[in-house]
């Protein structure tokens, strides 16, 4: 079993951590300080026992996947891991830093992953080395990491066959759906979702329907598992404008986050964790 390793233990990162470590492999998580590295851990332990409690997980599989999940706060451990995905904010200059890191101590071969869910990979490639560029790839995982199939597997212009190859192999090994898509702005999926939310935040705003029946809608009407506002609310509006500004620089007008989403992200109303959302406040 290759040895894995994640930087980044928030939501994404630490989820993507655990579903290597369910399917057998040995993983060093990194974060900047112990204590988002116990956060990160006591949330898995919970998330493990929940799932037992519905069927997903057998109780004999969690403190085998939790054991398997070693945690640090240098990346000089990375020195001998196979693979390692970089999970950190969605910002090419903290991106940058971590890769830069990531090049300094991992062994030449070692598969470089971004799990960036908008910034395009060569764009990130570009910040390395050349002779790193055939062994970095983008893995774009959904969240939450746990639950959602889908990986979009997105190559660089100079990312060998090769690391592809494994990186198809190492996600479908963990139970993941693994997808090729072309190294672009958004990829595939955050560009079919982004116009998805603007035209409903369109919709708020010109008054013909509330988020709450927007979201009902789209979960009878469409099928879908969760509506676009209940959506925002869980991966933050903030994040949201942040993916569409990214698009908007790269193909124009259609991805400009409306006015009203702009207006709610600086008045605070976010969603996330504790802070107020779409769903939880007036305004909607």
């Amino acid at each position: 079993m290759e040895q894995i390793g994640v930087v980044g233990a928030g939501l994404m990162g630490a989820e993507i951590a655990l579903v290597f470590a369910l399917a057998g492999h040995d993983v060093l998580l990194n974060d900047r300080d112990e204590a988002s590295l116990e956060r990160a851990m006591t949330r898995l332990a919970t998330l493990l026992q929940k799932g037992a409690e519905r069927g997903f997980y057998t109780a004999d599989t969690i403190a085998p996947a939790l054991q398997r999940i070693r945690t640090t706060t240098t990346l000089d451990d990375y020195a001998g891991v196979d693979m390692v995905t970089e999970a950190v904010f969605e910002a090419q200059d903290v991106k940058a830093v971590i890769l830069a890191e990531l090049d300094r101590v991992c062994r030449p071969d070692c598969l470089i992953a971004s799990n960036t869910s908008t910034i395009p990979i060569s764009t990130l490639a570009g910040l390395l080395p050349q002779a790193r560029r055939p062994y970095f790839v983008g893995t774009h995982y959904f969240s939450p990491v746990s639950r959602m199939k889908l990986v979009e597997v997105i190559p660089g212009f100079e990312t060998a066959p090769a690391t592809i190859d494994t990186a198809m192999r190492l996600t479908a090994g963990a139970g993941k759906t693994p997808i090729r898509v072309k190294d672009v702005a958004g990829f595939a999926v955050n560009r079919m979702l982004h116009m998805f939310i603007i035209e409903a935040v369109r919709l708020v705003e010109e008054g013909v329907a509330t988020p709450e029946d927007l979201d009902t809608a789209c979960r009878l009407g469409l099928g879908h598992p969760i509506g676009p506002f209940a959506l925002m609310d869980a991966v933050t509006s903030s994040l949201c404008v942040q993916a569409q500004e990214i698009m908007q620089e790269a193909y124009g007008e259609r991805f400009r986050p409306p006015a009203l989403l702009k207006q709610r992200v600086r008045a605070g109303f976010v969603g996330g964790k504790g802070k107020p959302g779409w769903r939880s406040a007036p305004g909607g």
